[in-house]
C-alpha cells in the first residue's frame, strides 16, 4: 500500500548517479526479490548514507514505499561491506558479473532466499584472500549454473534433453535445455566428458569446493549455460571472464 514503510535486508547491484545529488539503486532484497530505489541527496558529502550504497554493499534498508515505481530509502546501516573485494580488481570484476547475472536473471519481486544466499556466499568468497586467489574462471561458472538452478532454469545433464536416453551423451544443446545423446545432437555442439563431469559436481558441492576444469572444458560449460538462459529465460549474461 501507498505510505508504507519496508524493512529489509539487501545486496546493491548497481547504483547510478541521478540528478545533482541523488542516487538510484537496483537491489536484489533478502525477502522481495528485485527492488528498485532511490536514495535522495546520497551524493552529497554530508550524506548519511555515507559511501555504502554502492555496489555489492550488504545493508540493512528502511525505505518507504509512496505511489512511485521506485521506493525512498530512508536509512541504511551496512551488514557487510566487503571491503578485502574492493581492493583486487580481479575480484571487482567478478562481483560485478555475478551482480549482472542476477540483475538480468531475477526480475521478479518475489522473494528467492536461496539465489540471495548463493549471491552472499560468493561475494564473501571474493572477500576472502585465500579463497579469492582460487575463485577463477571455474568458481564463477559454479555461481552461474547454481543461480540458473536456483532461477529454476537449471539444464538437464542426467539423460538426453530431447528422447530420455542416458547414455551416449555427446553434445548439448541450449535449445533442447540440456545435454544430448548421438541420434539427437543435431543443432547442438559438443559437450566433452569433462565439462559435463564438471556441471554435474558443480551443482553437489559447495561454491567454495568447485570442482577443477581445463580451458577448453570450461569453455564448453560457460556456452552450455549461456545458451540454456538465452533459450529459455530470454537472457544473455556477459562473458564469466
Amino acid at each position: 500500500m501507498p505510505g508504507t514503510t519496508v524493512k529489509t535486508e539487501a545486496i546493491v547491484l548497481r547504483s547510478i548517479r541521478y540528478g545533482e545529488a541523488d542516487r538510484i539503486l537496483h537491489l536484489y532484497s533478502q525477502t522481495r526479490g528485485r527492488m528498485g530505489a532511490i536514495a535522495k541527496g546520497a551524493r552529497k558529502p554530508k550524506s548519511r548514507f555515507g559511501g555504502r550504497l554502492e555496489p555489492f554493499f550488504r545493508l540493512d534498508l528502511v525505505l518507504h514505499e509512496g505511489r512511485s515505481d521506485l521506493l525512498t530509502v530512508t536509512g541504511a546501516t551496512t551488514v557487510e561491506g566487503y571491503p578485502r573485494l574492493r581492493s583486487s580488481g580481479a575480484a571487482l570484476t567478478a562481483g560485478a558479473r555475478a551482480c549482472d547475472a542476477v540483475l538480468r536473471l531475477l526480475d521478479s519481486a518475489e522473494p528467492n532466499p536461496p539465489a540471495y544466499n548463493l549471491l552472499c556466499r560468493y561475494l564473501s568468497s571474493l572477500d576472502d584472500p585465500a579463497q579469492a586467489r582460487a575463485a577463477g574462471l571455474a568458481t564463477a561458472l559454479s555461481f552461474r549454473i547454481k543461480l540458473a538452478l536456483v532461477a529454476g532454469f537449471s539444464p538437464e545433464l542426467s539423460s538426453c534433453a530431447r528422447c530420455g536416453e542416458a547414455e551416449h551423451l555427446a553434445g548439448f544443446s541450449g535449445a533442447a535445455g540440456g545435454v544430448v545423446c548421438g541420434g539427437c545432437e543435431a543443432g547442438s555442439f559438443p559437450l566433452n566428458e569433462e565439462a559435463h563431469r564438471f556441471m554435474v559436481e558443480a551443482l553437489a558441492k559447495p561454491l567454495d569446493e568447485a570442482p577443477e576444469a581445463g580451458p577448453r572444458a570450461l569453455r564448453q560449460v560457460e556456452r552450455a549455460v549461456g545458451e540454456t538462459l538465452e533459450h529459455h529465460a530470454h537472457v544473455q549474461l556477459r562473458a564469466a571472464a
